[in-house]
């Protein structure tokens, strides 16, 4: 069950339409996990600075279970977040950072209980 979090000091009429889906979409083909799984947050215009910069700029939060734990993984989940995330802002990728959080299925609840137990 991954959480994908887009935060950018962009403003919302700067985003492409249809951005919460089709970056599921995304990280759904790249993590490697159904898309009824993934669920997405887009947060913008938010105040922001980026290596000392204010100028527009976007984090991603990448959370996922079993996809997310190695430096290889996160190396080729990176590129291709990449290649969505310029395309789809128009930031340079010097004004774009993400991080990759590993979970365990016991850090996630859903419908009464957790995913361990799903």
């Amino acid at each position: 069950m991954p959480f994908v979090e887009l935060d950018t000091s962009l403003p919302a009429e700067r985003l492409p339409p249809g951005l919460a889906q089709s970056l599921c979409a995304a990280a759904a083909e790249i993590l490697g996990k159904p898309a009824e799984r993934v669920n997405v947050t887009v947060r913008s215009g938010l105040p922001m600075v980026l290596s000392g910069s204010a100028e527009p700029c976007a984090q991603l939060v990448v959370s996922s279970i079993g996809v997310v734990g190695t430096a290889e993984q996160n190396q080729r989940h990176s590129a291709r977040f990449f290649d969505v995330l310029t395309a789809q802002l128009g930031l340079g990728a010097d004004r774009i950072v993400i991080r990759f959080y590993p979970l365990e299925p016991w850090q996630i609840g859903k419908n009464w209980t957790v995913m361990t137990f799903l």
